[in-house]
Order: C-alpha cells, then structure tokens, then sequence
C-alpha cells in the first residue's frame, strides 16, 4: 500500500503512514486499535504491532488496554444481563485473573498481540489491566492499585508522567481510556462498589469488593469532537482507516475541564 491507502496494506506501508502522523521514535505510546476499519494489511494484527514498534524505534513502549470486563460483578452486567440467580455461581466460579494467561476481551486484535508478544508486560489488575512492550513497560505496569483502578495509582496515570502519546486507529474516542483518568481527576465523580476474581498467594482464588469511580464512556465521543475542535489531535490515514495521535497530557487535561463543564457531580 502506498501512504495515500491505495493497495493491500503492509507492515512498511503502515509504519510510514504512522511517521507521518507524527508517531516519534523512542515515545511511550498508547495504542486503542480496531483492526478492521484499516483495510486489509498483509500480516494482520502482527504486521500492525510490528509496523508500531518500527515506527517507535528500539527506545519505544507500546502500551495497551488489556482488560477483562467479564470478570466484573455479574449484578452490573447490562450487555448482555443474567439472572439474579446466577451471580452468586458466577462470583464463586470466575477464574482468579492470572496476567499470564488470562486473555483480554473486546480490546481487539492489535491489544492481544501485544499482550501475548515475548517480553511483553502486564499489570495485575483483574478487570482493567495493560500490557506494555519496550523499555518503559515496566515503570508503566507496575504498581496497579486495586482501587482507584483507572486513577492515580494505574498505568493511566503513569502514562502521563511519562508524557506518553495517544494513538487511536481505527476507532474514535470513545475508545480513549485516558479519558477515565479524567474521571478521577475532577471532584464529585459517582463512586460505586465493584468486585472481581483475584488470585490468592496459595494459588487459589477469592472474590474480592472495593469502592472505585463509576466510570462512564457514553460521552467520550462529544468529549473528543470537542478536544479535536482546539487542534490537539493530529489526524491522518492509516490502512484504509483514520488515526488520531495527542499528547496524553493534553487530553486528559482538556478531559478535566471539559467534565467539569458537562456533567453534574454526585452532591449536585
């Protein structure tokens, strides 16, 4: 595939789209991939993480969302919902989450690749983990506080220490996970109890409560249209899809604010 997204796409054709996005050599880069929007690459999903690192350089992190949302109270669970009859089964039966080998759900092909890739790391938080691959992986992983999940003690926040970069491809932000740690950020977010399956030193497992935000991404898309309207976002093609690049600071930032504006608090 030429840069213009004409042709079958290829590990070098989609490392050249991503340079000129602005992906920087040596970055800390968070990744949301839907695969399916870019077209077909020769390579697949391995061909996109590859193009990534190429574009990253041999000082670049690859981060991405690893979470597990089926391992979560089944009493939230709307999408599809199940009987009250069946969550005290289903909290006494889920697997304790192992970083090892539990596979992620619904964080797509690209997400997956990566997790599984040799020398990849994971945090070990059982609902929203992420996997990082590169220098940084460890600072970014480590430390994934149980509560607070997308907080101050996650690889989110981690991230912006780092000043660490942006990238969706093929999705819109919607997707944006940083968009949570704004969530934490502002005062007055909704708090609410939430449990997972969690593995025990033994080798066993239990099913442990917290109290964490109520995290909300139904208005992420107008969050994002609006971050896109200041010139933040730098957008470009990638495969026969869109990508977005920013700085994480940034939008998190913007996040904060722009929250503070269009929702309403618990006590309001």
């Amino acid at each position: 595939m030429t840069t213009d997204g004409s042709g079958p796409g290829s590990r070098r054709s989609i490392a050249a789209q991503l340079r000129l996005l602005g992906v920087r050599p040596g970055a800390t880069l968070l990744v949301h991939a839907g695969l399916r929007p870019l077209g077909f690459i020769s390579g697949g999903p391995h061909a996109v993480v590859l193009a990534l690192r190429d574009a990253l350089g041999p000082d670049g992190t690859i981060v991405v969302p690893t979470h597990t949302p089926e391992n979560s109270d089944p009493a939230q669970w709307r999408r599809p919902p199940v009987p009250m009859d069946w969550w005290p089964l289903i909290r006494a039966e889920m697997p304790g989450f192992d970083p090892a080998v539990t596979p992620s759900r619904h964080m797509g092909a690209v997400a997956e690749t990566v997790r599984g890739w040799p020398g990849a790391l994971r945090s070990s938080h059982p609902h929203v983990s992420f996997a990082a691959l590169g220098p940084a992986a460890e600072q970014v992983v480590a430390g994934h506080g149980l509560a607070d999940m997308l907080g101050e003690s996650s690889p989110l926040a981690r991230l912006y220490d780092l000043d660490a970069d942006i990238l969706l491809l093929g999705v819109d932000h919607s997707a944006s996970t940083s968009l949570h740690l704004a969530e934490y950020r502002r005062r007055g977010s909704p708090r609410e109890r939430v449990g997972a399956a969690v593995r025990t030193g033994d080798g066993g497992r239990e099913w442990v409560w917290w109290q964490d935000v109520r995290l909300d991404a139904d208005d992420f898309a107008a969050l994002g249209a609006d971050l896109e309207a200041t010139g933040a976002v730098r957008t470009g093609s990638v495969g026969t899809g869109t990508g977005r690049l920013m700085h994480q600071r940034a939008a998190v930032d913007f996040a904060v604010r722009w929250l503070d504006q269009n929702r309403t608090t618990e006590d309001a």
